[in-house]
């Protein structure tokens, strides 16, 4: 059975024309629905409060921390946009001090106002009713206020759509500094001559976007934006580890990552997740012989942590960015089999890509060769 999603492909077509056009409109179309979704959920939060019962929150964790760590893998998706901050510091008039501190903000501001939308929905209905496709506007049409519902399903394209905004936005703009930097071919990195974007970058990427919005399922797409970024931020805090052996051939005066030691922290956080999770870490070897892929992905897990424990301890590595490989290495191996399945084959894809092309033609690459670098 083919599915068709024709207003996904619209709306990727509008928005890609307005990354297009430039980002100065691209920001105020931004702005205007982040405003709007906001008020929108300030507004059901405040309605909701009034509809909660407390006894609904009991128990509180019914499936334990393991169905909580298995929800968040499942929502990270809905965290996922600041980090797209970044890919506009050539529009920033302080890159170094605004960049850090507007996604540390967005971040703080989206995790309380999720937390806050959980508890009011989950105390308005009891969480065995909220496996639907629609959970906001199926709550309030439960309760009584239909005409909330209806405002909450216009919200929910214009989030969407926001969403969608900013990373059409971040991604013609990644691939154009990686053209600079010789991995990509150099259109990537060409300019339009009057609205000053990265236009065939962004034609691009509404054409690598729009096409699978029309077949494949919301559920996929989620969960590969998903994996992909988590595997991103896995090698990007891993990077960070690397930072302090190459501090004297860094700039002064950017953002700096406190420094806390984790030699003792880590391998103490380590032993307790091992002893809280013995029963799943016995289970999950026991049942080695079905060849499970979350289970096999979860021993892998614990292989790496121990791993990652033994080098802090030996290399003093700092606690931030061991906490984010480890966490977003955890939510990687609670992603479903499927969404692996496409992940390596995009993997794949851009590995022909770099050794065809990017290995050869990267700058640094070049610099190494001809011995400028070490």
């Amino acid at each position: 059975r083919i599915f068709i999603n024709l207003p996904a492909f619209i709306i990727v077509g509008l928005v890609s024309i307005l990354t297009y056009i430039g980002i100065k409109e691209s920001k105020r179309s931004a702005n205007a629905m982040v405003v709007f979704k906001i008020a929108v959920i300030i507004f059901v939060i405040i309605m909701g409060i009034f509809s909660v019962k407390p006894s609904y929150w009991s128990p509180f964790m019914p499936n334990g921390i393991e169905g909580v760590l298995k929800g968040v893998s499942a929502v990270f998706y809905a965290y996922i946009g600041f980090d797209a901050i970044s890919t506009t510091a050539e529009e920033c008039k302080n890159p170094q001090r605004d960049l850090p501190r507007g996604m540390i903000y967005s971040l703080l501001i989206c995790t309380v106002l999720y937390i806050l939308i959980a508890l009011v929905l989950t105390g308005m209905v009891p969480f065995t009713e909220l496996n639907v496709n629609d959970p906001l506007a199926f709550v309030f049409e439960r309760v009584g206020h239909e005409w909330i519902s209806y405002v909450i399903s216009i919200s929910a394209v214009v989030a969407t759509t926001s969403v969608l905004l900013v990373f059409q936005l971040g991604q013609p703009r990644i691939w154009m500094s990686m053209s600079r930097d010789g991995l990509l071919p150099k259109a990537f990195g060409k300019i339009h001559p009057k609205y000053q974007t990265p236009y065939i970058s962004t034609i691009i990427t509404a054409v690598i976007v729009a096409v699978p919005s029309l077949f494949m399922q919301s559920s996929l797409m989620t969960d590969l934006t998903s994996i992909g970024t988590l595997f991103a931020f896995v090698l990007v805090a891993g990077g960070v580890l690397t930072l302090p052996r190459q501090a004297d051939g860094l700039r002064k005066g950017g953002f700096k990552l406190p420094y806390i030691n984790g030699q003792f922290i880590v391998p103490i956080l380590y032993i307790l997740f091992v002893v809280l999770g013995w029963d799943r870490i016995k289970a999950d070897i026991s049942s080695l012989s079905t060849e499970k892929f979350q289970e096999i992905l979860f021993l892998i897990f614990v292989v790496f942590a121990a791993i990652i424990s033994i080098l802090t301890v030996v290399r003093k590595y700092s606690l931030i960015p061991v906490l984010g490989v480890l966490s977003c290495s955890y939510l990687l191996i609670e992603i479903p089999a499927k969404s692996w399945g496409w992940f390596f084959t995009w993997m794949a894809l851009g590995l022909i890509i770099y050794f065809l092309y990017g290995y050869r033609k990267s700058k640094l690459a070049q610099e190494a060769r001809e011995g400028k670098i070490v």
